[in-house]
């Protein structure tokens, strides 16, 4: 309050404006108190905010069970360096696996998720995200910030609210629906809503709003000429180029664990062909799979994309960014859709591929069934047709820019 007096003596313009900002400011320290409101950052830039943007691109991609948020903005990252490799393109987040932008020289500040702490409140994180972020954008004046995510930080909205002259992109899979957990407000905080499309449509009642919305095609990390072929692949693999290759990547389960659907789908597989070979996919954010048999392999690895032409039948679970990548590749694939997930219908998504031609769902993981499956996806023959039109298409970047 003292700083807010002395700032407006500094200031004698403000002073006739006192009798208004001090009792707003009263009541927004009683809200930080309260918790109810992040705490200022402590940091102040040393210039504007609002100085003149450099070319420079800011990512927030956030951290959620898998890789979805921070696939996207990295094919982001990629399409903004093939529109100007000039661009100088940054990445802040919470996600761990920092060694992966690293790669195409992508430098990354991050900030560990809330609960990787033993003890920090939402408040208190929300405000070292709003301290370190005002710094970045003090440092790089970005022209552009994209934030993918479900669910907006208010530290991240406090700190992109101060440089007005940036656009601001909130990329968010589905539509607002009414009685959605996010922020009151939070959607008005971007100028614009980049919406990734999906095979199957949105249902429900969506939250009004005045916000500019662009609807993309599904936005895939590695394009065909970026795969490792077929020889490359298997090589890299350990895997002999005469025989067939199944990829499982199912993201729950432990394969020590006899009744797991990883280990029941591994046994059956095996069962079906003892001379084939299978890949298992490991989540770079995941603990390390103990498991050996002579013609088991696992990756772990970043995107795994790049291996599928090396792959002859998939079994993977019904999210977003496995289906697509299948659905592109053509490769006949067994799906075992997550029947409990509260916003995203994988069990309606994988069902595409059926009338597609080129998948199964299995709904109830009974080791009979799975060997139906298994029978029966071996008996499909994709073809070339089911691909839609520009669903690699990353040409809508630019009008970003």
């Amino acid at each position: 309050m003292g700083e807010h007096v002395t700032n407006a003596f500094k200031s004698p313009w403000k002073i006739p404006f006192l009798p208004l900002t001090f009792p707003i400011h009263v009541v927004l320290l009683g809200l930080e108190k309260l918790g109810l409101k992040a705490k200022p950052a402590r940091y102040n830039p040393l210039t504007g905010l609002d100085s003149e943007s450099k070319n420079c691109v800011l990512l927030f991609p956030t951290n959620g069970v898998g890789f979805g948020h921070f696939t996207r903005m990295y094919a982001v990252a990629k399409a903004v360096r093939k529109h100007d490799p000039f661009t100088e393109v940054i990445f802040f987040t919470p996600m761990p696996t920092l060694h992966v932008p690293y790669v195409d020289d992508f430098p990354t500040y991050h900030m560990a998720g809330k609960y990787k702490f033993n003890d920090m409140s939402s408040s208190k994180w929300n405000g070292l995200i709003e301290e370190q972020l005002l710094m970045i954008l003090d440092a790089h004046q970005p022209k552009l910030f994209v934030f993918d995510g479900a669910f907006p930080y208010r530290g991240m909205l406090n700190a992109i609210k101060r440089k007005s002259s940036m656009r601001k992109v909130w990329m968010r899979r589905g539509m607002f629906k009414k009685g959605s957990r996010i922020p009151a407000g939070s959607v008005e905080f971007f100028d614009t809503v980049v919406h990734p499309g999906d095979a199957i449509q949105e249902r429900g009642e969506k939250i009004s709003h005045n916000v500019e919305e662009i609807h993309v095609p599904p936005i895939l990390l590695v394009d065909e000429h970026e795969k490792l072929t077929k020889a490359e692949s298997r090589s890299r693999l350990g895997v002999p180029d005469d025989v067939i290759v199944w990829y499982l990547q199912l993201g729950a389960g432990q394969i020590n664990d006899i009744e797991s659907e990883v280990r029941i789908t591994v046994e059956c597989i095996l069962e079906s062909d003892s001379s084939c070979y299978i890949v298992i996919g490991e989540s770079l954010l995941g603990q390390r799979i103990d498991f050996q048999h002579e013609r088991v392999r696992l990756l772990r690895d970043y995107p795994n994309s790049i291996y599928l032409n090396g792959i002859d039948y998939s079994v993977q679970a019904g999210g977003y960014n496995s289906f697509h990548e299948m659905r592109v590749s053509r490769t006949p694939t067994i799906f075992f859709p997550n029947m409990k997930t509260g916003m995203d219908d994988q069990n309606a998504r994988c069902k595409v591929a059926v009338d597609e031609g080129w998948g199964v769902v299995v709904e109830t993981r009974t080791r009979k069934n799975i060997l139906l499956s298994i029978a029966e996806v071996q008996s499909i023959n994709p073809g070339d047709d089911i691909i839609p039109d520009k669903i690699t298409d990353m040409g809508w970047v630019e009008s970003l820019l």
